[in-house]
This record gives structure tokens, sequence and C-alpha cells, in this order.
């Protein structure tokens, strides 16, 4: 589960502290948790702290954090004088409008119970987060930037050796392309920058290993790529900036093996019937060889560095699938 920063309790604190200063009796101030009165239906300072616990107000000062509380009621008092039309015209009552509560309510419901299991698990260590750090030198100490170019194409017989011939021979983008041209092989290319953190772990050891200059190829059933690295760039990143990252990456990545795990247990210990034309998907759940049913080889990812500029809930990814 997600807590707001510390800074965003003090903000919040002070735009309470705000609110509740509203009237006065006997030059004694009275505190009140109502923000403002919409018809009869009341607004309070508990409603714009949920809306600001969403909000970016890290860094805020007391007076943006006040401005913001400002704008959040005011957008408040707009929604409320819309519901309270929307009952005037029974609109609440539609079927369109039912459903949409209804979905609404059970995606709430859903989400609560997965936060749930991810707040009652135990939190990182700095032990944990020292040894990531360690075992990935190529994301931290050792973090280049690499400038890359690629061509891919279609896999045809024996050009998988053919490219990694030209691999070892150090051959250019311009050789390789004509040598596919020669060859009547169709083919995309490109370049791109990327950091690290945004190679997948399982290239990222290859790719890593390259010295400036040289190139290597990856190939699929389906595909080849000639991928050579043109240029890079040291960019380490010490461990006092990644430490925090990384027990957050890690506290992320735990919460979404266990909500998963979770899943999959409830799947097997709940009797689920499909019903009508969804009937063949069970039937070829059922029929499906050991292989195809097996946990999937689990696809660790790879942001602790992102996480420096946007921690991704992985808790609301886990939920997604349940929409």
């Amino acid at each position: 589960m997600h807590t707001a920063p510390l800074k965003s309790y003090l903000l919040i604190g002070i735009l309470m502290l705000g609110l509740s200063a509203c009237g006065k009796k006997d030059d004694k101030s009275v505190a009140t948790q109502v923000a403002a009165k919409v018809g009869s239906e009341e607004i309070s300072v508990h409603q714009i702290n949920q809306v600001l616990s969403r909000s970016n107000t890290a860094g805020a000062t007391p007076e943006a954090a006040k401005a913001m509380g400002k704008e959040v009621l005011e957008k408040l008092i707009d929604q409320q004088l819309a519901v309270n039309k929307a009952i005037e015209s029974k609109l609440d009552r539609t079927p369109e409008t039912v459903a949409a509560l209804e979905a609404a309510k059970r995606d709430i419901l859903a989400r609560t119970y997965l936060q749930k299991i991810a707040s009652d698990l135990p939190k990182p260590t700095q032990e944990e987060a020292k040894k990531y750090f360690d075992e990935h030198p190529q994301l931290f100490s050792q973090r280049r930037i690499f400038n890359i170019q690629e061509i891919v194409a279609p896999v045809t017989p024996g050009l998988v050796e053919q490219l990694r011939g030209m691999a070892a021979a150090s051959k250019s983008m311009d050789e390789v392309a004509k040598q596919l041209q020669s060859k009547n092989i169709k083919f995309n290319g490109g370049s791109a920058s990327r950091p690290a953190e945004q190679i997948p772990l399982e290239l990222l050891a290859k790719v890593h290993a390259l010295q400036d200059g040289q190139s290597l190829v990856l190939d699929t059933p389906q595909s080849v790529t000639y991928l050579r690295l043109a240029s890079s760039q040291s960019a380490p990143v010490d461990s006092t900036t990644a430490l925090p990252r990384i027990e957050q990456f890690l506290s992320n990545q735990r919460a979404t093996e266990a909500v998963a795990a979770e899943m999959k247990q409830l799947r097997a210990s709940t009797t689920i019937t499909y019903m009508g034309e969804f009937q063949a998907t069970q039937q070829a759940a059922t029929s499906a060889p050991a292989s195809a049913t097996e946990e999937p080889k689990k696809d660790t990812p790879n942001k602790p560095l992102e996480l420096m500029d946007k921690v991704q809930s992985t808790i609301e990814k886990g939920v997604a699938g349940l929409k």
C-alpha cells in the first residue's frame, strides 16, 4: 500500500489548520471538519485531503499547499453541484449509472484487498537493497548510457550464422544493410539512446559486455537483430542515491509477486465455471499440456533507477486485470 510522503502529511496538516479556523466565537477559533456546504450537503476537510494525497504536493510551500487546497475545494463544490442535479434528475437510477456504480464498488473492494496484501508484507531491509546494488553493477556503479544501432530482419536459412560472422568482424551497419539488400531480404533499421535501466536485464549483460563499435546478434523464431553499440557514456549512480529507490523497487516487486500468488491460490480454491460462448476458454485451459499451465518464469521488473523519477504502482497494475 502506498503512503503519502512525510511532506504531504505536513502540508495536509497545514491545510487542515487553515480550513478549520474558518469561524470564530468569542475571539476563539472553532475547529471544524466541514470545509463548505453545498445546499444541505457538506464537503469535509477529509475529502480535500483524499484528493491532495493523490496529488504531487512534495516540495510545495505552505502557501502553495493552501492554494492547492482551495482549488481542490472549488472542484469538489462543482462536483457536488453536478451530483445534486443528477440525483434530482434521477440519473442515479438509470441502468448505465447503476452498472457503473457497481463496477466502481467492485474495483474499490478488489483494490483494497490487494493493497492489504501488500501492506502486510515485510519491508525490504537496507541489507537486501545493498545486496541488489552489489549484484547489479551494470545498473549502478558501472551504469552506462548506450547509443545503439540495430537492423531487424526476418529469419531466413543461414542468415543468423552469417550475421554472427559479420558481428565478429565488427562489420558496419552499412555493410550489413548492403549484404541483406543483395539477398533481397527486407529489413528495418533504427537507432536509440538507452540508459542501462531501460534495457531488459537478460539483454543488459550482453550489451554491457560490448565495447564501443562492437556488435552482437539476437535471434528469435521470427526475427534476427544485428545490434551495434555505436558509443556509450559512463553514468554511475552511487549507493546513497540508489538504495532508497532500490528499497521501493523491491517493495513493489514483492507486492506484485504476493498479489500474483494470492490470485493463483484463490483461483485454485474456487470453482470457476465459464458459461455460454466462454466455455471454450475453460475447455482449452483444462486440456492444455502441463508446460502451458505451469507458473511462468518470473520476469523481474528492471526499473529501480526509473523509480527515481516516478515510482510505478505495481498494486494498481495487479488490480488492472480485474477491471
